[in-house]
């Protein structure tokens, strides 16, 4: 496991008061209250999640150094950035940039006009990001809309990949079930070794949604959706599809594919016809509305999750086996 990275540089301890100042509360979980910051010396407004350690279990503490790790040697500017990473007795102090324009996905319903060619910056920016990880051997693992980040309120902010818990080095490979239901890929679902591919799983996922307005595989008991992921089971209704390129429909089908040899990789997404070339720019209204009842959906949904427990899976693949309980 990679060395998170020293706060005070050249590996000097530094207090996390000495370099900054807190501010309001931005958002609470079950262990860790985010709040903004202001560097001392800069006067630059920052985000820092303060987590209690003590409410940390070895694992939870372990994925966060490994968290810290990958996001203090990534440097992209479609990536979240690291500031800097404290710790004192009682709490750790993740200190990123400052996220100003919210969700992504909370921008374009609010839009009054949308295309393919508008999704299709996106995918590129998604795609062109996770490429960058892949060369580097990093697999996101936790890719969704409430990870798609702006950096401002600008009309042209940057897209920016955020909340790096379930980032790991894939070197040889990875077998820990994780990421959300509606999101992760077969092979993590049924226990095999996998890697880069999951990434684009959940991408084509995406794209599927940005492309209709709602995801290929629903279904409200845990193990049924599992079973319509692991078959790959989507349709491409109409009249939602109706209007959507072939070219589109050609991309989401090289993404969903469970057979890993089969499916495409980070970098034929990049050269695919639909990303790499150009797409139409016809309004279409009907997707809008549709993504519209998603995003309120799932905010509706992430409310109650955050009420209940923290959104997390764990041991996915037992799960699958037992009579339709719930581990998250």
């Amino acid at each position: 496991m990679s060395k998170p990275p020293a706060a005070g540089g050249k590996g000097q301890s530094v207090a996390f008061k000495d370099c900054y100042t807190l501010g309001k509360e931005l958002g609470k979980g079950n262990y860790s209250t985010v709040r903004l910051a202001v560097n001392i010396q800069t006067k630059e407004e920052c985000a820092v999640k303060c987590i209690i350690k003590k409410k940390l279990t070895p694992e939870d503490d372990d994925a966060l150094k490994i968290e810290v790790a990958v996001l203090g040697e990534v440097n992209h500017p479609s990536i979240i950035k690291l500031h800097g990473f404290f710790e004192d007795p009682v709490d750790y102090y993740i200190v990123t940039e400052l996220m100003q324009g919210g969700e992504l996905f909370d921008r374009i319903v609010a839009k009054d006009f949308y295309s393919e060619a508008a999704a299709q910056v996106v995918v590129r920016t998604l795609a062109e990001c996770l490429k960058y990880l892949h060369n580097r051997d990093i697999v996101h693992r936790d890719l969704k809309p409430e990870n798609i980040l702006l950096k401002d309120k600008t009309d042209d902010a940057a897209i920016k990949i955020a909340d790096f818990g379930f980032a790991r080095y894939v070197k040889e490979g990875c077998k820990t079930a994780c990421g959300t239901p509606g999101y992760v890929a077969p092979e993590i679902i049924t226990g095999k070794i996998y890697g880069k591919g999951v990434d684009v799983w959940s991408l084509g996922i995406i794209i599927y949604i940005l492309l209709c307005g709602y995801p290929p595989f629903y279904h409200k008991n845990q193990a049924q959706l599992f079973r319509l992921i692991r078959e790959a089971k989507f349709e491409f209704d109409s009249p939602y599809w109706d209007n959507i390129s072939d070219t589109a429909k050609n991309l989401v089908k090289g993404c969903l594919t469970v057979d890993i040899d089969k499916r495409l990789t980070i970098d034929k997404v990049l050269s695919h016809p639909w990303v790499s070339g150009s797409v139409s720019n016809t309004d279409i209204k009907e997707v809008l509305g549709e993504l519209k009842k998603f995003n309120a959906r799932r905010k509706l949904r992430a409310g109650i999750r955050a009420a209940i427990a923290a959104n997390k899976i764990k041991d996915i693949a037992s799960s699958i086996k037992a009579t339709g309980s719930k581990k998250f």
